[in-house]
């Protein structure tokens, strides 16, 4: 959270958003105007001899609150800024964690990877004693062999997915190369969370339905602070003018005001209407949209968690207890080398989808938690 260059970035959102604050909440400047009158005409006026100098100081009123509107209306926009910088720090932390679940997973993996080419070199020795003892032909060994390097190539892929996956999580707080070297958790822990009722109810509190809430108080600033703008300002001058005929001065003052005949403002009132009323309808049109998504959401994970737990504790169970079967019956000379080979694939196969399943699982579980800007689950506490 500290060193995310996205966020390093957005921050400075806020900085501006509280300098338009202050910005805001200045009176308008005062002028100074100098007018000359009576001069290089004709006649008498032809010279500067009837010239008359007046240096004059105005001032903008503005009448109708219109400051303390504009300042409001930049405190209105500085809560939106913060509600959509909390929201894309949520937007961060979700996308830390599932970058971190994908370098468990490509751990998970790379382990795996090393079992299944031990299961092969295992296999290719034990064929090769076959083949020595003259039990079995050559090319079943050739087999063994292939099934090996293939093995070999699939731990290489692996090792560079893991790589990846390190160096795309450490990029997420600015780091060029990972200062970590391996990343601990619990893949396959798929602790159940609230009901969907529950989570529903936590949609209102994140940050995106929250963003609507501050985004409307900004339309409504906006509104009255245009409504106000219709209301016209005074100006008021005062100043001396000098007289080059006696060389007499003496005081002058006035005030103007705009006459709103034309431009009442009213295109700008519209406009804020309906920006108003929009927000109102982009929030319904969220909310319906955030409801659809946990929905699919929330029965994604059930069916990754129930994915799990059959792989687990069904399937893998079954296809090792027929691997080791399989294997006492290859010794036996029951079953064929191409028979082996296919039930240790098919538990490596298994293997290799629990590991997705679960990663899967808890991918949908951070979108569910971003959705939701609420923590569902708690870490684990180690010794």
């Amino acid at each position: 959270m500290r060193s995310n260059p996205d966020l390093l970035a957005s921050a400075y959102e806020l900085s501006a958003a509280q300098a338009r604050i202050v910005q805001a909440g200045l009176r308008p400047n005062p002028g100074l105007g100098l007018e000359l009158e009576n001069f290089a005409g004709t006649g008498a006026t032809k010279r500067i001899d009837s010239l008359e100098t007046t240096l004059s100081l105005s001032q903008v009123v503005e009448l109708g609150g219109k400051r303390g509107l504009r300042r409001a209306a930049a405190e209105a926009d500085l809560d939106v800024v913060g509600v959509e910088q909390r929201a894309r720090e949520l937007d961060v932390l979700s996308e830390v964690t599932g970058r971190f679940i994908d370098v468990v997973a490509a751990q998970e993996r790379v382990r795996f990877a090393i079992q299944a080419t031990a299961l092969a070199q295992k296999t290719l020795d034990a064929i090769g004693a076959r083949v020595e003892a003259g039990r079995s032909p050559e090319a079943e060994r050739s087999r063994a062999r292939i099934a090996l390097t293939r093995a070999l190539l699939e731990q290489r892929q692996a090792e560079s997915e893991l790589r990846a996956a390190r160096y795309a999580l450490s990029a997420t707080w600015g780091s060029p190369e990972p200062a970590f070297t391996s990343a601990r958790a619990e893949l396959f822990d798929l602790r159940a969370v609230e009901s969907f009722q529950a989570l529903m109810d936590k949609l209102e509190q994140s940050p995106d339905f929250t963003r609507f809430a501050s985004e409307s108080r900004l339309r409504e600033a906006e509104l009255r602070l245009a409504r106000v703008q219709a209301r016209p300002n005074l100006t008021f001058s005062v100043g001396v003018r000098r007289f080059e005929v006696n060389s007499d001065t003496a005081l002058v003052a006035g005030f103007s005001m705009p006459l709103p005949v034309y431009d009442r403002n009213q295109g700008t009132i519209r406009e804020a209407q309906v920006r108003l009323n929009q927000t109102d309808a982009l929030r319904n049109a969220a909310r319906v949209r955030a409801r659809a998504s946990l929905l699919a959401l929330y029965q994604e994970m059930n069916t990754d968690r129930a994915r799990v737990d059959t792989l687990r504790n069904e399937a893998m169970p079954q296809a090792q207890l027929a691997l080791d079967q399989t294997r006492s019956g290859y010794d036996r000379g029951r079953f064929s080398f191409l028979e082996l080979i296919t039930v240790q694939e098919e538990l490596l196969a298994l293997q290799a989808a629990a590991i997705d399943a679960a990663a899967d699982y808890h991918r949908v579980l951070a979108e569910i938690e971003r959705l939701t800007s609420a923590a569902l689950t708690r870490p684990i506490s180690t010794p």
